[in-house]
């Protein structure tokens, strides 16, 4: 049975392990721990998915709790997929910033086909000015 919790002390090697085992990896700056520790403390909502304590799912958001959410991270274990530990971190990721919010998210490439089967709706307008590597 998988348990979903607010985790905001997750630690930074198990986060990045993690990532490791998902497609999310090869776009997030693994190597620049101190980052991924910023990431991490720096988030406004911060849930987690754990089977007997292992980690399986993680959701990262950044939220005004008035009008967006923008949800940074969701991944789940490549092994856990398909088990609706995604679907149910987003739903609790924007229960806890407030459903009065619009949830936004930037999909992977490997996830384009996932999100609408969720009920999630494609925005053609998004920009952005990437950051410095």
């Amino acid at each position: 049975m998988i348990q979903y919790q607010a985790e905001p002390g997750l630690g930074v090697e198990e986060f990045i392990a993690l990532l490791q085992r998902t497609s999310l990896g090869e776009r997030r700056p693994l190597d620049d721990v101190a980052r991924m520790e910023r990431m991490l403390r720096e988030a406004d909502i911060l849930l987690t998915a754990r089977d007997e304590g292992r980690l399986v799912g993680v959701s990262r958001a950044l939220t005004d709790h008035a009008y967006c959410t923008y949800l940074s991270d969701l991944a789940v274990d490549e092994e856990w997929q398909r088990r609706g530990i995604g679907r149910e971190l987003l739903r609790r990721t924007h229960e806890e910033a407030g459903l009065h919010t619009s949830l936004i998210l930037i999909a992977a490439p490997a996830a384009r086909d996932y999100y609408p089967h969720i009920g999630m709706a494609a925005h053609d307008s998004c920009w952005m000015i990437r950051g410095a590597s």
